[in-house]
């Protein structure tokens, strides 16, 4: 759904849908809890900190007591009947992340991406313009006009199959580490085109 689909559902009375996690991948474990934010109190209860795996949502999770997670671990966050998550504390922004969670949120990000592979072919093969100057795929890292016009002039011969097919074809030396960065400036920085994240 574009910009535009979601103004005119406000305009025409409709709420705009929720967009729920159903699975993140643990960026760190904190076994005993840790402060909150600002100091005020102190949690003392297994959390993690995972990484949404459609939204790339940056959350805090209480555990259930006893349960035991390790980073890049994919768990159930959903709304049903959860495995090892207790209850969602809530969304985070990347300063309150760990050192440990910064750390591992490229590993964490790079994992996802190889194991939905075919979304993210997909996104080069159907990537838009964003601006009537700006196409969605120079927002990407290291990819300028040329290489924008080389991805499109390619897709229209024939639509990209694999992230090896893009390499193939391609000058972009490694699609996953690129949309990754593109993931961790959109999650770091106040990012004005958001290709793959949504505002905290």
């Amino acid at each position: 759904m574009t910009q535009a689909d979601r103004l005119r559902e406000r305009e025409l009375g409709f709420e705009p849908k929720r967009l729920y996690e159903e699975y993140a991948y643990v960026m760190d474990f904190l076994p005993t809890g840790r402060s909150s934010p600002d100091k005020s109190r102190y949690v003392v209860v297994p959390t993690a900190q995972v990484l949404g795996e459609d939204y790339f949502t940056m959350l805090e999770a209480e555990l259930k007591t006893g349960t035991v997670v390790e980073p890049s671990e994919r768990i159930y966050v959903g709304k049903d009947r959860r495995e090892k998550v207790n209850r969602i504390l809530g969304r985070i922004s990347y300063q309150e992340l760990t050192a440990s969670a910064k750390a591992e949120l490229p590993v964490v990000l790079e994992k996802m991406i190889q194991n939905q592979e075919k979304r993210f072919v997909h996104f080069f093969n159907e990537a838009q313009a964003v601006t009537p100057r700006m196409h969605a795929l120079e927002v990407l890292p290291g990819v300028g006009k040329k290489s924008m016009w080389q991805i499109i002039d390619q897709r229209e011969r024939k639509q990209f199959e694999s992230f090896a097919d893009i390499q193939k074809r391609i000058s972009l030396s490694d699609p996953v580490k690129t949309i990754a960065k593109r993931i961790v400036e959109e999650l770091t920085e106040d990012s004005k085109y958001r290709l793959f994240t949504r505002a905290i």
